[in-house]
């Protein structure tokens, strides 16, 4: 039996470049997707998950403590692992996640996340990065903030 992997899309970017509000397009585009969003959150009080359109056919997870690159990676497995456990026992069904990053996360060490060789790529495969950024204070951001070089 062939088995199809869930498509994966990580949204990342600075913080005010966007990124929520992209996927609050997303959210209410009539595209026919169940979509699973997993919000990263910086810091003790999440923000962002309030702003996200809900009502549809999404599911939002909350991953708090912020920075998705290190520290919460294991957070991140877990939580893609907890997605398809509760697809398979019929609690919900999703055709894609969206992985929306902290404005202060290295996106690097989530990408590697699914082109590492573990049990994920069994059940998602990365269908690609979407990096915004705020044209008004982009040149400013680059020249002087080295995070946001990398």
């Amino acid at each position: 039996m062939v088995r199809f992997t869930t498509p994966v899309t990580i949204i990342t970017g600075f913080l005010g470049s966007g990124k929520t509000t992209l996927i609050n397009r997303i959210l209410r585009e009539s595209h026919g997707q169940r979509i699973a969003v997993i919000e990263n959150e910086f810091g003790e009080v999440g923000v962002d998950a309030e702003f996200l359109a809900t009502g549809g056919d999404e599911t939002i997870i909350q991953l708090a403590n912020g920075c998705v690159c290190c520290t919460v990676r294991g957070d991140l497995a877990r939580a893609l692992h907890d997605l398809a456990r509760q697809a398979d026992t019929g609690g919900f069904s999703f055709d894609r996640v969206v992985i929306e990053t902290t404005g202060v996360a290295d996106p690097g060490p989530v990408i590697q996340t699914f082109l590492a060789k573990t049990a994920l790529v069994t059940r998602y495969h990365l269908d690609g990065v979407v990096a915004l950024a705020d044209c008004l204070h982009a040149s400013t951001l680059l020249r002087e903030r080295a995070e946001v070089r990398a």
